[in-house]
């Protein structure tokens, strides 16, 4: 079997020697021999394969822990998970798109309404609830709701509860850094603009919409890395976040549900659903988080799309 050293293989595939380096801890590219007195690592020619797609996955963006998951699929397999990658890509940006385009007319004062039928003049009615739960010893999570901001954040690590609190002031107009060391939170917020609901979202608390007696889940969660210790995506020091954007349209009636996995991990979505449509608060779903054992802190936000008195 010809061997090359990780010099020789880093210039061949197009990945660094610090790349390569990283792959091997991560289990994503193992090299072929690895010398048992100085460590130096060899790989063999058969590995360009794998090395050329993990290079190109990486060009793509795509994170580690979804490039690993591809590796190890068929040919086909990985031809449509990456076709779906591609997908969520496109849509992600798409909304960020109009979303940019969006606050720039609102910043500006060009928003064209023209053409427009008259609108209702909606606001939200919204309340909140934060517990520590039965187990945690501490509450990390951290919300906001004011007339315009909607916010939930889940702090984790050492510092759990300054990462969430400095991430929520920092979006309600503070200056404090979102996460330090191995501290960071996740994000979950509505910005109300009067006529549309702006949604930005990072890590794995949720954003859900009660409409028509229908529960819609309107975020994706962001898992965590493959070593267990930070989410892929969160706000923390150290971290590149790129948080998911969409532009909500609200209608009069519509229920909107921020909570951090507090909530989720304990009560399924069928029970969400039922105490929502219901007309269950906040205080209500913790009560059911509680009854359930409640192994996290639990945070919900509860906001009611109404016509706008007067």
């Amino acid at each position: 079997m010809e061997l090359l050293t990780i010099g020789a293989f880093a210039r061949v595939s197009r990945l660094s020697p610090k790349a390569l380096r990283l792959y091997d801890e991560l289990a994503l590219l193992r090299p072929a021999r690895v010398d048992p007195d100085t460590g130096y690592r060899y790989y063999a020619v058969g590995q360009l394969g794998r090395a050329r797609l993990v290079a190109w996955l990486r060009r793509l963006g795509m994170p580690l822990v979804e490039i690993r998951a591809v590796c190890a699929l068929a040919p086909g397999e990985a031809a449509r998970e990456i076709g779906a990658y591609w997908a969520r890509v496109e849509a992600e940006t798409a909304a960020r798109r109009d979303l940019a385009a969006f606050l720039v007319d609102q910043l500006t004062g060009t928003l064209d309404t023209s053409g427009r039928e008259p609108m209702m003049m909606l606001e939200l009615k919204h309340s909140a609830r934060t517990d520590r739960g039965l187990v945690r010893p501490a509450n990390q999570d951290t919300l906001y709701a004011g007339r315009r901001l909607l916010a939930v954040a889940d702090g984790f690590g050492p510092a759990g509860l300054a990462a969430s609190g400095a991430a929520v002031a920092e979006l309600a107009g503070g200056t404090e850094e979102a996460g330090t060391g191995e501290a960071g939170t996740t994000l979950t917020a509505l910005l109300w603009t009067g006529s549309r609901l702006a949604l930005a979202h990072i890590g794995d608390s949720r954003a859900y919409l009660l409409r028509g007696g229908e529960l819609y889940r309107i975020t994706q969660d962001h898992r965590v890395t493959p070593q267990d210790l930070l989410l892929s995506k969160a706000l923390a020091r150290g971290l590149d976040p790129v948080p998911d954007l969409r532009l909500q349209e609200p209608r009069e009636g519509d229920r909107y549900l921020l909570c951090s996995d507090g909530l989720t991990e304990t009560v399924p979505d069928a029970l969400i659903r039922e105490l929502l449509v219901a007309g269950a608060g906040p205080g209500e779903l913790v009560a059911a988080a509680l009854a359930a054992g409640a192994p996290d802190n639990v945070t919900c936000v509860v906001a009611d799309v109404a016509v706008a008195a007067g």
